[in-house]
């Protein structure tokens, strides 16, 4: 491109960049689409206790009745029931325990001074026992089934024969040391606690839990269940125009929305169901687009920002469509409103309106009961934005969350009471997923930083952040240059006032104001404002250098401010404020004393550009009227009313205000604001 004109050069800039905005526009749609349920869409809503207004229905085929996942759940407790835990029997294990038992006795009877038959005796009643017990059978209780009730059937396996018993029946280590307990206590000129000792050493379970064979049984006997109860037959009526949707009906309803869904997946064909969304999603992307182009060019000619809002809007739409693949029990716990709230702070009220309206008009092709999911979502994305109207402190997050839940709680309510046609009927528990959702909504927080750093952007929050006095910045103006500082606090008053009443961002005009003089730390004594001993340092220098003074506080204060990485749209007031008019003190003294001489009168002139904005075009008429009404000697209703008028139409006059999109009936309210604050500073008592 070296060697192409300039103008040349702009115009395949432009080609390029426009070509740029529609490769972003295809590539958001294409992956919007691959991230969406490719399935055909069920026509009708359910929704149970409705009237049906829609024309008989009538089934195109058979299909059968799906149960209730409460019938379900019914049967697979009813098939868990019947299938009673299995235990093995292990017969080797009592034998053993009886030799080990007879072992012991042998090695311990003298040692308890036993003699013969007291040793015969003592064998005899320990083998009895140990004997009875194991015969019994001996096992470990397991908790699951207890949780039901203290004893349970159960059967128990020898050697692949099934024998059904209770544990009522059967010992456990403790209930057999109470039986031994217990036949010893009735045993005369018997150790008690020497055999007790003996044989409690000696019992083992021989009846085993097993687990997986019993868990094999379980699971065979719900595979056996059967999830349907019935048919429907191709060309009966599934439900009539003007019929109550009873559960019944509901039933029949949600299981022909199944086979609707089977046979499509099947039978459908897969690549028209895509081609239908890409015409959806297209539509609604092409209907923002057209959005911005009629009423924001500047987001519009902006691909950064155009980039931005797209990768909102298809990372929203990427995670509804990862819950749905996931199949998360409730797609209300999906922040909806993050998206308006974002855009809302970083943008404005009708592109976040707009943009959510087309997030949910897409969303609701895929998510179930979709009328009501827009209602819950559209309403609770207007409040969001209407709450983040005026951002000035940091709570309105907070604030604006409640807010939300109280407005998904009243839609909540009106839909219950619609459905059910009770108070008490309503499921409580069914509202949980849309407190989930307003909390982390406030995620949006965090969100709108990082994009701020990421595309450069500057936030309502960050203009707060900057018009804090104590900013290093301001906080060396304030100490450096008292008389400067003061005069921006004044323009910034003037300025912000007559934004709100003429409609802008405050909070950026405020921001604009207390920096735009910050150009003036480099040779604050060179400013009137500053000098506070009589002494005026211009009255050594030619008058060409004094303006030059003058005019390089604007290029210093833009360097100042990159450096301290303030925002370039802060930055545009320094560079604006003064226009690209004269310093005309100097210019005209100049050409009193030096009549003869030529000069050059763009060193006495500021370099521009001129105001491209509302808010710049008010700051800069704020600024020159708060200077000069300084000047007056006894200001009052009069002095200050010629003052304004006169400031005001000499920037007309240079056409500084050509570009900034200010009308004249604004000019008119603007000019009363002035005369009505100035006229407040200077307490002039206005006559009526």
């Amino acid at each position: 491109m070296a060697n192409l004109s300039p103008s040349r050069q702009k115009a395949l800039l432009r080609k390029y960049a426009r070509n740029l905005k529609f490769l972003m526009m295809a590539a958001s749609i294409c992956l919007i689409v691959w991230t969406l349920p490719k399935q055909a869409k069920f026509r009708y809503e359910i929704e149970k206790g409705r009237i049906w207004t829609q024309k008989d229905l009538i089934s195109p085929y058979n299909f059968a009745i799906l149960k209730t996942p409460q019938e379900i759940d019914n049967d697979h407790r009813a098939a868990l029931a019947s299938i009673t835990p299995i235990y093995q029997l292990n017969t080797d294990i009592g034998q053993q325990q009886l030799d080990t038992f007879k072992s012991s006795l042998e090695v311990k009877w003298h040692s308890a001074g036993l003699n013969d038959r007291q040793k015969e005796a003592y064998l005899t009643i320990g083998t009895n026992l140990l004997k009875n017990i194991y015969d019994t059978g001996l096992l470990r209780l397991n908790p699951k089934y207890q949780q039901y009730a203290a004893d349970y059937p159960v059967t128990i396996l020898n050697k692949n024969i099934a024998t059904d018993k209770n544990t009522a029946d059967l010992f456990t280590k403790q209930k057999a040391l109470d039986y031994c307990n217990q036949v010893l206590s009735k045993q005369k000129d018997i150790d008690k606690s020497f055999l007790l000792d003996l044989i409690i050493s000696r019992l083992q379970n021989n009846l085993v839990y097993d687990d997986g064979l019993t868990a094999r049984l379980e699971k065979e006997a719900i595979e056996s269940l059967s999830v349907t109860r019935g048919m429907v037959q191709k060309d009966e009526i599934i439900v009539s125009k003007g019929s109550v949707v009873n559960d019944e009906v509901y039933q029949k309803l949600e299981s022909y929305k199944k086979a609707f869904e089977d046979n499509a997946r099947v039978n459908g064909d897969r690549r028209l169901v895509v081609l239908g969304e890409v015409l959806l999603v297209s539509i609604a992307i092409a209907l923002l687009m057209v959005f911005l182009y009629l009423f924001r060019k500047d987001i519009y000619h902006d691909n950064r920002l155009v980039s931005l809002i797209l990768l909102v809007i298809t990372a929203m739409l990427g995670t509804l469509s990862l819950a749905i693949k996931l199949e998360m029990p409730n797609l209300y716990y999906i922040p909806y409103c993050i998206v308006p709230i974002i855009i809302r702070i970083l943008f404005d009220t009708r592109l976040a309106l707009n943009i959510h309206l087309l997030v949910v008009l897409i969303a609701g092709f895929f998510v179930p009961n979709s009328f009501e999911f827009a209602y819950f979502e559209i309403t609770a994305g207007m409040v969001s934005i209407y709450s983040m109207k005026h951002l000035i402190r940091r709570e309105q997050f907070l604030i604006s969350a409640l807010i939300i839940t109280f407005s998904y709680f009243v839609a909540f309510l009106g839909i219950s009471f619609i459905r059910e046609g009770s108070f008490i009927n309503i499921s409580w528990v069914d509202f949980l997923p849309f407190v989930v959702s307003v909390l982390l909504t406030l995620l949006a927080y965090p969100l709108i930083y990082l994009f701020e750093k990421l595309f450069a952007i500057t936030s309502d929050i960050t203009l707060i952040e900057l018009t804090n006095t104590n900013a290093p910045l301001l906080r060396e103006l304030a100490f450096t240059a008292p008389g400067t500082f003061q005069h921006s606090l004044q323009v910034a008053n003037l300025a912000e006032n007559a934004i709100y009443s003429i409609g802008g961002n405050a909070l950026l005009v405020r921001a604009g104001a207390l920096y735009h003089d910050i150009g003036k730390l480099e040779n604050p004594l060179f400013f009137i404002e500053n000098q506070s001993s009589g002494f005026n340092p211009h009255d050594k220098l030619p008058y060409e250098e004094s303006a030059q003074i003058i005019i390089r506080h604007v290029s210093k204060g833009v360097e100042m401010a990159e450096k301290a990485n303030i925002p370039e749209v802060v930055i545009d007031f320094i560079r604006t404020h003064h226009g690209n008019t004269r310093v005309d003190y100097f210019y005209q003294s100049y050409l009193k004393n030096f009549p003869e001489k030529l000069i050059n009168e763009n060193t006495f002139r500021y370099p521009g550009p001129i105001p491209f904005s509302k808010e710049g075009g008010v700051l800069m008429l704020a600024d020159s009227v708060e200077a000069a009404s300084r000047s007056l000697k006894e200001p009052d209703e009069k002095s200050i009313s010629e003052l304004v008028d006169r400031i005001v139409k000499y920037k007309l006059n240079q056409d500084q205000l050509k570009d900034s999109d200010i009308t004249l009936k604004e000019i008119e309210t603007i000019k009363e604001i002035f005369k009505r604050m100035l006229m407040s500073i200077y307490h002039v008592r206005i006559n009526y």
